[in-house]
Order: structure tokens, then sequence, then C-alpha cells
């Protein structure tokens, strides 16, 4: 009975001993894995609901005004350029409804950015007046009122031909406040 018991004993820890063996998993090939970027706000941190205004009655000297960094795992090697498009959104119909599509803006190369020295990624300051908005939207001074908004639209854009917007991009990027990469920026039309 006492070699049963024992025999019992030494067979239960090894079925023990091989459930508890372990496969080798192969490591992350962080290298081979795809790489994407985003476009962080840097000031105004945080970014607010990415909302600026431009005053109707001052639109050459009025403005959005951020300053933008451009972060892929490379340190922004792979960043080609920023492209913006805008559309404006007539809130106010007592002037008419001069609702847009969007059109292209601008497209900021990756030339336009410099390497800032305490993060190592490149920055460049965006700025957008009201004159420029309007005159991107094909309207005049008479076809805005206060209330109104243009709405500003970005694509990240990588040398090896991926292309990054709020659309295609996860929450904790474009929400969060950390990472503060939106692709989308209001400008609200107030006095």
């Amino acid at each position: 009975m006492k070699y049963i018991k024992n025999f019992t004993f030494v067979l239960a820890a090894a079925f023990l001993a091989m459930a508890c063996e372990t496969q080798m998993v192969d490591k992350l090939d962080d290298f081979n894995l795809e790489q994407g970027g985003y476009m962080r706000t840097v000031t105004p941190f945080p970014v607010v609901n990415s909302t600026f205004s431009v005053s109707r009655a001052n639109l050459t000297g009025t403005k959005m005004e951020a300053v933008l960094e451009a972060v892929t795992p490379d340190k922004g090697a792979l960043f080609s350029s920023y492209d913006l498009s805008i559309r404006f959104i007539d809130a106010t119909p007592a002037n008419g409804t001069n609702t847009t599509v969007a059109r292209t803006l601008r497209s900021i190369p990756a030339s336009a950015y410099s390497k800032d020295p305490t993060t190592g990624y490149p920055r460049h300051t965006l700025s957008i007046t009201g004159t420029e908005a309007l005159t991107a939207c094909g309207l005049t001074a008479a076809d805005i009122s206060t209330g109104d908004r243009f709405e500003v639209t970005a694509v990240m854009r990588l040398s090896n031909g991926r292309a990054f917007t709020a659309s295609n991009t996860g929450v904790n990027i474009t929400g969060g406040a950390f990472y503060s990469s939106p692709f989308f920026y209001r400008l609200n039309v107030v006095n």
C-alpha cells in the first residue's frame, strides 16, 4: 500500500510537471511591425475641442495658430507632408446658405518643419488667418456671420505611402490629452 501511495504521488507530480510545461514563444520583432505616425499639438496644450476663433471684424489680424510636432517611430524621418483641407459651415441662414464642400487649403512639406532640440522631432507653427480661410472657401466677408465656422481636416502622409487621418487613427491619439492629435481644427467666426 505504501508503494501504491508513493507511485500515485510520483505519477501525479509527473502529470503536474508536464501540465506546467510551456512552449517557447518567439519575441515580437518590433522592427518589422508596421509603423504609423501622428501630428501632436504642442501648443496650445491641451487642445480644447480643437477650437479656435477668428474675428469677422478683423479676418486678416485673427488666426488659428498651433505648434505641431510630426511623430513617427524614427523621430519623424518617415514624415512627408501634412495636407490640409477646409470647408465652411453656414450656421446662420439669415445671410443665405453658403456651406461649402471641402477644398484644398495647403500642403506643408516635411522640409518646412525643423528638428526640435529637446524632443528630436520635426516641428512647425501652423497658422491660418480668417482671410486665408475665407479665400480658400471662395467666400467674401458678406457671406459669413458670427456663429458660422470653418472646419480644417488634415492628412499626415509618410514617405512609405501611408496616410493617417482622424478616421484611421485611434481615439487615444485623436482625443487623448498626451497625444493631442485631432487631425481636425475648428475656426469659429466671432465678432
